[in-house]
């Protein structure tokens, strides 16, 4: 009889379907919004959007959105916030392109670049963490600085990378294969690898676990500080690869270069379902949502509209996207 008085749910086991459902609720949702978009679109524009040069368009620059939304992610899911990263995209593009023209070989300044970067990312993250400075202030400060001190040298001219056309590296990472952009793989590749950290690797768990509650991390051992220092590194890797990205893509290099990502890549992370308050995020989701707002402009412009409706659909996903992520704050707790 006591058999009998048990409820009968209590034994029975989510299907693994409905849990693959529940743990990836964010990015489904996220990619549903890519095919609600891309339906409109289409319906918009169906002479535009039922041919290959318009994706072909976004592919081209999609992998320099992808390589800065991804380590975003780890940022946001630690409590912390990165406004600095289009300025350190900027530098290291110009480390790149300074050691291209001076007749470096392109792979040396690649390894200059990224050098750059992360190093940069571990400046900004000693400010922010060692000083205790709030990430907000502390990046945008160094945005600007780090801005300045292109502009300053530069005087605000570019460098014209003509040559890289004919090179070895050139050809490996930003040529194309049957009309597809190479570079599409290698972001590709950067993204499942950063999967794999957030969510099999111990450095993963560690940003979860400091962004929910860092003082129940650092009593399970875990240094909260130097935790939240390597997100800005990663960040800095990921700003440096997009920077010699763009550079080789266009062969040129902009002082500017970096400035035009700072608000579709923060839309980006909110819209692919990485929340705000720390501790939960999402990487494949922050991709997807890079693959949405690289197709905002291109179809605002497809359907007839002009491209300065652009930052007013940024802006209103990112209030949306919040709005939402507040919405479902309990079910992510």
């Amino acid at each position: 009889m006591s058999s009998l008085s048990q409820p009968h749910n209590a034994s029975i086991k989510p299907s693994p379907w409905r849990k693959f459902l529940l743990g990836n609720r964010a990015s489904l949702g996220t990619l549903a919004v890519f095919v609600v978009m891309m339906l409109i679109f289409f319906a918009f524009a169906p002479g535009i959007f039922s041919r290959w040069p318009i994706y072909n368009s976004v592919l081209l620059t999609l992998p320099v959105a992808l390589f800065l939304v991804v380590p975003l992610v780890f940022i946001v899911t630690v409590g912390e916030i990165d406004l600095s990263f289009p300025a350190t995209m900027g530098f290291s593009a110009w480390i790149f392109a300074l050691a291209v023209q001076a007749g470096f070989n392109p792979f040396i300044g690649m390894i200059g670049a990224i050098l750059v970067g992360m190093g940069l990312g571990f400046g900004v993250g000693a400010i922010v963490v060692y000083a205790g400075l709030s990430s907000l202030v502390a990046t945008l400060g160094m945005n600007f600085l780090l801005r300045g001190l292109i502009m300053i040298p530069t005087e605000g001219k570019s460098i014209s990378l003509l040559g890289l056309n004919d090179t070895l590296a050139y050809k490996l990472f930003s040529s194309s294969v049957g009309g597809f952009p190479i570079q599409v793989v290698w972001a590709l590749i950067f993204v499942i690898i950063s999967i794999f950290l957030y969510n099999r690797h111990r450095f993963g768990v560690r940003v979860r676990a400091v962004g929910d509650n860092p003082d129940s991390a650092a009593q399970m051992g875990i240094d909260t500080k130097r935790v939240r220092v390597a997100t800005f590194v990663f960040m800095g890797l990921g700003a440096a690869l997009a920077g010699i990205f763009s550079t080789m893509i266009n062969f040129t290099w902009w002082p500017s270069s970096g400035d035009a990502y700072l608000l579709p890549t923060l839309a980006a992370v909110f819209v692919g379902g990485t929340p705000t308050w720390g501790g939960v995020g999402t990487v494949a989701g922050g991709a997807m949502g890079a693959v949405i707002v690289s197709f905002i402009q291109t179809g605002i412009v497809a359907g007839g509209l002009s491209g300065f409706y652009v930052q007013f659909f940024n802006g209103l996903i990112i209030i949306l996207s919040l709005l939402g992520h507040r919405w479902n704050q309990i079910r992510y707790r």
